[in-house]
């Protein structure tokens, strides 16, 4: 399915200067949460409650809404947003509920983080008396989290050339 929307993606956008430099609001800040969360998150064998998880209880999903929903400012089109949205409803909301029901059933003190971590949209501070480590570089690198830098940094190369080639454009238009 991703491989489809990327098709899609990619014959209906329609990037500018603008968009491209717009869409760094969101992509940016989406990668950067992405990474900074993944060097905290220990899959499985513990419930992360520090870094950007004491914000909110998802910050890969978070991290990866900013970047698409950047993608969609670049594009500069309103059918890609549509569909991204469409496409998080439909994929991620599921995801998130079914994650949350075996964290509930791994670690007894899931309940009690739920209630001070949103779900989703992040506190401005982060919840009160939760402890853990720091951010892990070698958790970073496990994850492999460095695949969406060099992805994002893909797709705006291909918007590029879409933008600069494709059109036959030899001055972007503004």
């Amino acid at each position: 399915m991703g491989f489809v929307f990327a098709l899609f993606f990619l014959l209906t956008a329609h990037p500018s200067v603008h968009s491209l430099l717009w869409s760094l609001l969101g992509t940016v800040p989406g990668v950067a949460l992405r990474t900074y969360a993944s060097g905290y998150v220990t899959k499985n064998t513990e419930l992360t409650t520090t870094g950007p998880y004491a914000h909110t209880r998802n910050p890969l999903y978070l991290g990866s809404m900013l970047i698409a929903f950047g993608f969609a400012v670049a594009a500069h089109s309103w059918w890609i947003a549509l569909a991204l949205a469409v496409l998080f409803a439909l994929i991620y909301l599921p995801t998130i509920r079914s994650e949350e029901e075996f964290l509930r059933g791994q670690f007894s003190d899931y309940d009690e983080y739920a209630k001070r971590v949103p779900r989703l949209l992040p506190r401005l501070t982060p919840a009160s008396s939760l402890t853990g480590g720091g951010f892990s570089g070698a958790l970073y690198r496990k994850h492999r989290e460095y695949n969406a830098a060099l992805g994002s940094l893909t797709i705006y190369a291909v918007l590029l050339l879409k933008l600069f080639v494709w059109h036959g454009a030899l001055l972007p238009p503004l």
